[in-house]
């Protein structure tokens, strides 16, 4: 600390013939007259008493010294000068153990170091998670805190602030698809597969378990994918899904002999033997058979079988109409009725009269294939006039196919 010169601020620090001398600490009051102690700084009171003597022989009065004596927190060293005392050092200060001693000039101060403050005397560690110190996770240690970072977060060099840490650089966690999210990431597959429970894996995704409907025929689940096959028999189409049936008739494709007759059904194809007339009916084309009224054994029997073939898919929709059936001739007088004289046990079909000559076949139960079905379907003439009856068959077989396409 910088002296006080008393012999300025204090008014008649020395009165009389006393003259004020400054020290370092304190002052000094000598005689005027004393040639040790000649001090430019006079008292600026001393105007009020009379000025002194002219000089004169100076009289030889002994010459007296007093000591130096320095202020509270100095001490004399060892060129007679005020030091300051260094309380620190020499353990005479009064701090409490939890503070620290800090020396100053002409004495000393109590302070606490970094971490804690000073409350009541008493140093106490400051609580920096109170205050914010760490941008996420923190934990208070005495005199001190440490930042830390919650997971997906790596800490900056501030040692304080939190940045996001990109999971997806460097050895991909997922395995296929990485997407970075703030703290975290997310992960995703590819098309066809699906996010299994633990979010990491991918496993395939069977499309074919959807529906049934994304195939024709047969879907087939592959990885990541999925494709359509079609029977034999069958081309696939374009659109991946449908399915066409191959006419292995056109394409020659057959095995039939030259004899058979190739009939294309959906997916296959069959070869159909020529037509044989039984006895006592005679052959009047390839698919007709006549039995003539003058032999005795067509008194009971129709008067034609006209053989036909038709084919059907398998589960076709009901009620249907698969079949007509009309009189060729009509004759005056005549009326006509129609029904199914065979073949249907199982009661899929009946005959339906569309008008007075003509009647259709209708199916009323789904009829599922493979299967062959032939029915016996009867036309009756009734003549009232010349009291005639008769009748003529149409031999129908139907090829039930094995799908529904």
């Amino acid at each position: 600390l910088p002296d006080i010169d008393e012999c300025r601020t204090i008014p008649e620090a020395c009165r009389g013939d006393m003259v004020c001398v400054n020290q370092n600490g304190g002052y000094l009051c000598v005689p005027r007259t004393n040639p040790v102690y000649r001090s430019p700084y006079l008292n600026p009171y001393s105007n009020i008493y009379p000025p002194p003597p002219a000089p004169g022989p100076v009289p030889n009065y002994p010459t007296v010294t007093r000591p130096l004596i320095c202020r509270f927190g100095y001490q004399l060293d060892e060129n007679n000068q005020c030091a300051d005392i260094d309380e620190c050092a020499s353990d005479s200060h009064q701090c409490n153990p939890t503070q620290i001693c800090i020396n100053t000039e002409g004495g000393y101060t109590c302070s606490c170091t970094e971490g804690y403050w000073l409350l009541e005397g008493q140093c106490l560690d400051i609580d920096e998670c109170r205050y914010g110190y760490c941008q996420q996770l923190c934990a208070n240690v005495p005199g001190s805190y440490s930042c830390t970072c919650n997971p997906g977060f790596t800490l900056n060099d501030d040692g304080r602030s939190c940045q996001d840490v990109n999971e997806c650089t460097g050895e991909n966690p997922c395995t296929q698809s990485c997407v970075n999210t703030y703290g975290s990431f997310l992960c995703r597959c590819e098309p066809g597969y699906e996010l299994e429970a633990d979010g990491v894996n991918c496993s395939d995704m069977d499309e074919c378990s959807f529906s049934e409907f994304l195939c024709q025929h047969e879907c087939v689940n592959g990885p990541g994918s999925y494709y359509c096959i079609c029977p034999s028999g069958y081309n696939l189409l374009d659109d991946s899904r449908s399915c066409q049936d191959i006419n292995e008739c056109e394409t020659r494709n057959f095995t039939c002999t030259p004899q058979q007759t190739c009939f294309n059904i959906p997916g296959e194809y069959k070869c159909l033997d020529p037509v044989r007339c039984e006895d006592p009916y005679i052959q009047i084309n390839e698919n007709r058979c006549m039995c003539p009224a003058e032999n005795p054994g067509c008194r009971d029997q129709p008067f034609t079988i006209l053989y036909r073939v038709m084919d059907i898919v398998s589960g076709r929709s009901v009620p249907s109409d698969i079949f007509q059936m009309q009189a060729t001739t009509r004759y005056p007088g005549a009326y006509y009725i129609f029904q199914i004289k065979s073949g249907n046990e199982g009661r899929e079909f009946y005959m339906r009269q569309t008008g007075p000559i003509s009647a259709t076949l209708v199916m009323t139960r789904p009829v599922k294939g493979p299967r062959t079905i032939q029915l016996d379907l009867e036309m009756i003439t009734v003549n009232t006039v010349i009291n005639f009856r008769g009748s003529s068959v149409i031999r129908l077989r139907i090829y039930v196919s094995q799908y529904s396409f």
